[in-house]
């Protein structure tokens, strides 16, 4: 059994008149729905081996607000940012070496492929609030396709 985490990006700032969306920080909210976030996954014995970190400063944010995540492999990965389920599922299957994964990223992808993943249908998301966690269960060495992964956890702030 391998697992997927997949966390969205905690509650950022809007847009200031001219500020490009990728450039857009964490709130205070934000920064303590992250700190929670990381609470969350230590409380409960989750350690991924690799991180997958969109580029957008407001990921980059959650993941260094998130805390101690052991000796995880850090990457930033610029095709996160407002990427499809599809997308995801392949970033996802190009790194099935790693027992746990954890993708740090963006709505709709994340919700999407979370409901693809459990219900083999991307309609039958239910939504991913800021700082959401969805931690996903699937065979080791399997290829990501609908319905392949059982949803065993659950959690927002």
């Amino acid at each position: 059994m391998r697992q997927l985490i997949l966390l969205r990006h905690a509650h950022a700032e809007p847009a200031s008149a001219g500020q490009d969306d990728h450039d857009r920080p964490l709130s205070s909210l934000g920064l303590a729905e992250a700190r929670a976030a990381g609470e969350w996954l230590r409380a409960n014995g989750l350690q991924p081996d690799r991180v997958l970190c969109s580029s957008a400063l407001r990921t980059r944010q959650t993941l260094d607000t998130l805390g101690e995540l052991g000796d995880a492999e850090r990457r930033q990965e610029p095709s996160i940012y407002e990427a499809s389920p599809g997308t995801l599922a392949a970033l996802a299957d190009a790194n099935n070496d790693a027992g746990c994964l954890l993708l740090i990223g963006h709505n709709p992808g994340l919700e999407q492929l979370a409901a693809l993943m459990h219900s083999g249908q991307t309609g039958d998301y239910r939504g991913m609030p800021p700082a959401a966690i969805a931690v996903l269960d699937l065979p080791a060495g399997a290829v990501i396709e609908p319905g392949i992964a059982r949803l065993s956890a659950f959690w927002w702030p």
